[in-house]
């Protein structure tokens, strides 16, 4: 049971789940919007608007930001993430609320041309390729023609339903629909049929393909209860009364059950004598889990919510990840460690960093001991080649869309 509370304008202002978590809102008393979320863990969110109750702003309990910004008339015009990367919008009509032109954190610009309907009729990449949209009269795609020729045509019924998909070389996609409009055939260019048949309520009960066939039966709920595979074999599922997955018998033998806490979260499973229990923390974050009563994962969050250790118990040995971020919560190390569990002596480590380049890119990764590796890229991020130190390790050639011709 979750309890709700309100304020005198009747606005959601608390809320306190199964196991007695609350969860605060805090509202603007003018305007109604949420100006902070505090959940049971004391863990903050703040937002921010200006004066038309746009959201310009996002303060993560971590402390990183997200931010919006808007033109007069109240149009999107740039986006800056958490990592600090930066998305521009222009518009080149002033009684348009769609951009015409996008340009990223790397300088790349893309641009859009729309139709009075708000349908996208162009779409032109950063290296100045368009791809071209066409519609019929009720607004369904019907084709797309990219750079060098390349098309691909749509046709509908009169019912609007997708009938037929076909690409420049003429071959064809086709879809065939029962009368209550469920999709129940799929032919494909090479002529292979695949066929879902339905029950009453709309629910695949059996799909054929290939001449094999897989089956389902449901419970009253609309829950599969049943699964029967291409070779006959059966799976079953029971749930609670909260749909959720309480046990599985699978196609092997096995039956796996499952048990959950009053928030929801899995807190015990059992798969044929092995016995697993998950223990998480306030804020819902997983911390360790056991295996028939012997320590098996442990993670470790520090004050931003970022995961800093991962670690399990091998041949008597503490084998464990360690993960370092820069202030943009972005991964910069990785250092893989083996300790004795009872004396914490370090037996071996190795330290792998990574860096970015100035468009926000991941672009470089150094491993202990070793020259880093490095991706070279152009535009938007396509990967040009791969060195090892001052060594190139491979170089890509590219057509004018970018896709990989040569290798070497």
């Amino acid at each position: 049971v979750t309890h709700s509370g309100y304020d005198a304008a009747g606005r959601l202002t608390a809320q306190t789940d199964a196991a007695g978590r609350r969860t605060e809102y805090g509202l603007n008393v003018v305007s109604g919007d949420i100006t902070d979320i505090t959940t049971p863990d004391g863990r903050e969110t703040k937002f921010y608007y200006n004066d038309g109750n746009q959201l310009t702003a996002v303060v993560s309990p971590d402390g990183l930001e997200s931010r919006r910004a808007y033109d007069e008339p109240g149009r999107l015009v740039s986006e800056t993430s958490r990592s600090g990367d930066v998305i521009r919008y222009a518009y080149d009509n002033p009684h348009s609320e769609l951009p015409a032109t996008t340009t990223d954190a790397t300088g790349s610009t893309r641009q859009m041309t729309w139709s009075r309907y708000g349908q996208l009729l162009a779409f032109t990449d950063c290296s100045g390729y368009q791809t071209r949209y066409e519609y019929d009269r009720f607004g369904q795609m019907t084709a797309v023609h990219r750079e060098e020729g390349i098309s691909l045509y749509r046709r509908y019924d009169n019912r609007g339903r997708l009938t037929s998909v076909k690409d420049a070389q003429g071959r064809e996609t086709r879809y065939e629909y029962n009368a209550a409009g469920d999709l129940t055939a799929v032919i494909t260019p090479d002529g292979n049929r695949s066929e879902t048949q339905y029950d009453a309520w709309g629910k695949a009960v059996s799909t054929t393909q290939g001449g094999l066939t897989r089956s389902m039966e449901y419970d009253a709920a609309g829950r599969v209860i049943s699964l029967t595979n291409e070779n006959g074999s059966h799976s079953v599922f029971s749930y609670d009364a909260l749909d959720r997955l309480v046990q599985q018998g699978g196609f092997d033998g096995r039956t796996q059950r499952y048990h959950y806490d009053l928030t929801g979260k899995l807190t015990q499973s059992e798969d044929e004598g092995l016995v697993t229990l998950w223990y998480y923390d306030e804020s819902d974050r997983i911390t360790h889990r056991t295996v028939n009563g012997e320590p098996a994962e442990q993670w470790q969050y520090d004050d931003h919510g970022w995961l800093t250790d991962i670690s399990h118990l091998s041949e008597g040995h503490r084998v464990a990840v360690h993960y370092g971020y820069d202030d943009k919560g972005r991964l910069t190390g990785e250092r893989q460690t083996v300790e004795n569990p009872e004396t914490g002596e370090l037996l071996w480590q190795h330290e792998t960093t990574h860096a970015y380049n100035e468009q926000g890119l991941a672009n470089r990764v150094t491993p202990d001991s070793l020259p880093p590796v490095e991706w070279l890229t152009y535009g938007s991020g396509y990967l040009a080649g791969m060195k090892l130190g001052d060594t190139p390790l491979l170089e890509y050639t590219r057509d004018r869309m970018h896709r990989e011709t040569v290798r070497s």
